[in-house]
């Protein structure tokens, strides 16, 4: 990893890793709150013989942050290499 980057390299490094961090950060807020708030009329929807509000309180969010976090460490792995910042 080198010590120092130009300060235009740095800034652009940081403006997508900032993007990312919000693309991120709004994925968690739906499903830790939005979704959490609707269970309700969620589970006016049945899967499986389950109310879709129940799936989605009970597995869903957990199954999306798992996924949420291998997303962002790949995607942000992908940002690093870019920029010649990536760790070995």
């Amino acid at each position: 990893m080198s010590d120092k980057l130009p300060p235009e390299v740095a800034e652009a490094h940081w403006a997508k890793t900032r993007n990312l961090m919000w693309v991120s950060l709004a994925i968690w807020a739906v499903f830790s709150f939005f979704i959490h708030m609707f269970v309700t009329v969620l589970n006016g929807v049945v899967i499986a013989g389950f109310p879709l509000g129940f799936y989605m309180a009970a597995q869903g969010s957990l199954i999306v942050f798992v996924i949420q976090i291998f997303w962002f460490a790949h995607r942000q792995n992908q940002i690093d290499e870019e920029f010649g910042v990536a760790e070995d």
